[in-house]
């Protein structure tokens, strides 16, 4: 399993509704960060897998509202790779304030497609690579 925590994400005004709180759509794009942050974090990015004829279109996702996250807060978004990507990649996400409180759990699932047919695809070896040593006993 894979874990990194992205930290210092501030909420924004234009992330709130009019009661100071994050609307519920926001969390989708926070997800986004966290995933893309913990890519890099392994040594790729987005850019240099669709570099290499693969998009990571998002197949699923959910969202559970603990407590809201509101205007000002300091997020920490921690990122949960469970399990070795194959056609799929999935993401496990807790969304904490800066007291540590929960927030938010998400879960996405991508999957591999080549871009030039929009057919699927087993994952980049780069990310087979990357991610192996976290999953090996």
């Amino acid at each position: 399993m894979i874990t990194y925590d992205v930290t210092n994400i501030r909420v924004r005004y234009y992330d709130t509704d009019q009661m100071g709180i994050v609307y519920y759509g926001n969390y989708a794009r926070f997800y986004e960060i966290g995933r893309v942050e913990a890519l890099r974090h392994l040594g790729l990015t987005y850019k240099e897998v669709e570099e290499k004829g693969v998009s990571m279109p998002v197949y699923d996702l959910n969202s559970r509202f603990i407590r809201p996250a509101k205007y000002d807060d300091l997020l920490t978004i921690r990122v949960t790779i469970p399990q070795m990507p194959k056609t799929r990649l999935m993401f496990n996400y807790e969304i904490f304030n800066q007291d540590g409180q929960l927030l938010n759990t998400g879960q996405t699932t991508l999957v591999f497609v080549k871009t030039d047919t929009g057919r699927p695809c087993a994952a980049p070896v780069e990310l087979i690579d990357a991610t192996k040593p976290f999953f090996e006993t």
